[in-house]
């Protein structure tokens, strides 16, 4: 086999905001894998800001594995323990070799016969904004939306109280993702707020890290938490399984290009299993490429919550896809 890989730059559509700041590209990395007259195609989604391997080693060893490609499995995967993103996009470009350069993981889905259902997403900005992109995905027949928060808590929490006020939680799942916007002190009272809406969970409600406080947080609160941040750079099982014996949380939120992709996802869901914690699984931004395989790949897994995949539709540049959106069901269109 040979490989090679390339940088690619993904332009928003418009602004999207985050507790991180306000995002107008996305750089990804595409890798190739040939044999003989084979190609398979893998995207190791790097997030910068967040990804465990947002280092400056990072082309170096997209090189390094080009060079290696044809080393044992086990052996890679140890060398690339510490480079969640780039261990994702080769799983990804084997199985797409393997599957004849169309598919990851055949299924119903991919055979046009299942549908999952997903959230819609709502970026941060002023309450107009935010209104209108509620608007948007109600009127695209969404019942569970999730929206960031933890920038403006007064503005976002008037936001939430208007919507309930509209609908029942019957009617429409609120999810919220505070990218650990909060205190421990603020996280207690908006938590109370937020059961008091009938939230159906909050994502890091405080910076990731912070086991003890986590911990204290999750055993008492009316809201379910799930950890996100707090899954990313811990590649060792037993850590793993400290982690989460340690906080207990509600949930787990899977982004396989942070957590080390299908492998250690695989992980994640196992150990959560064991201590009956609930998981679903999200995208991070990736192009088309990536966002296909996560989708296939998420399918497989026979969790009915809704997922929090993307559509490919916030990037101008983006690839061609195979994923259809019909209301709040994705597809898989071969044609």
């Amino acid at each position: 086999m040979t490989a090679k890989y390339y940088k690619y730059i993904l332009e928003f559509k418009r602004p999207s905001g985050t507790s991180r700041g306000v995002l107008l590209t996305k750089e990804t990395y595409i890798l190739e894998i040939f044999e003989n007259a084979n190609k398979g195609v893998g995207e190791c989604a790097l997030f910068r800001g967040l990804s465990y391997d947002d280092t400056p080693e990072y082309e170096g060893k997209m090189n390094w594995l080009c060079e290696n490609i044809n080393q044992d499995f086990k052996f890679l995967k140890e060398e690339l323990k510490e480079f969640p993103s780039i261990w994702f996009g080769y799983e990804q470009a084997l199985l797409n070799l393997k599957h004849g350069g169309k598919l990851y993981f055949p299924s119903e889905f991919t055979n046009e016969k299942g549908s999952m259902t997903i959230n819609g997403l709502i970026w941060m900005g002023d309450i107009d904004f935010m209104e209108e992109q509620i608007q948007e995905k109600l009127e695209q027949g969404f019942h569970c939306i999730k929206l960031k928060i933890g920038v403006d808590w007064k503005s976002e929490h008037a936001i939430l109280q208007k919507l309930r006020q509209k609908f029942s939680k019957e009617q429409l799942e609120l999810r919220v993702d505070a990218n650990g916007g909060f205190s421990k002190e603020e996280a207690q009272v908006v938590l109370q707020q937020l059961s008091d809406l009938h939230i159906h969970s909050i994502e890091q409600p405080i910076k990731a890290g912070n086991w003890d406080d986590m911990a204290v947080l999750c055993a008492d609160t009316p809201t379910p938490i799930a950890l996100d941040e707090e899954l990313i750079g811990i590649f060792n099982l037993n850590e793993k399984k400290k982690l989460l014996e340690k906080i207990k949380p509600q949930y787990i939120i899977l982004k396989p290009a942070l957590v080390g992709g299908f492998a250690g996802s695989d992980e994640w869901i196992s150990v959560a299993e064991q201590q009956n914690i609930k998981w679903w699984i999200t995208s991070a931004l990736e192009s088309n490429i990536g966002l296909n395989a996560i989708a296939q790949y998420t399918f497989t897994k026979d969790n009915f919550i809704p997922q929090g995949l993307g559509t490919g539709n916030l990037f101008t540049n983006n690839f061609k896809t195979h994923l259809d959106l019909i209301g709040d069901k994705l597809f898989f269109k071969i044609n």
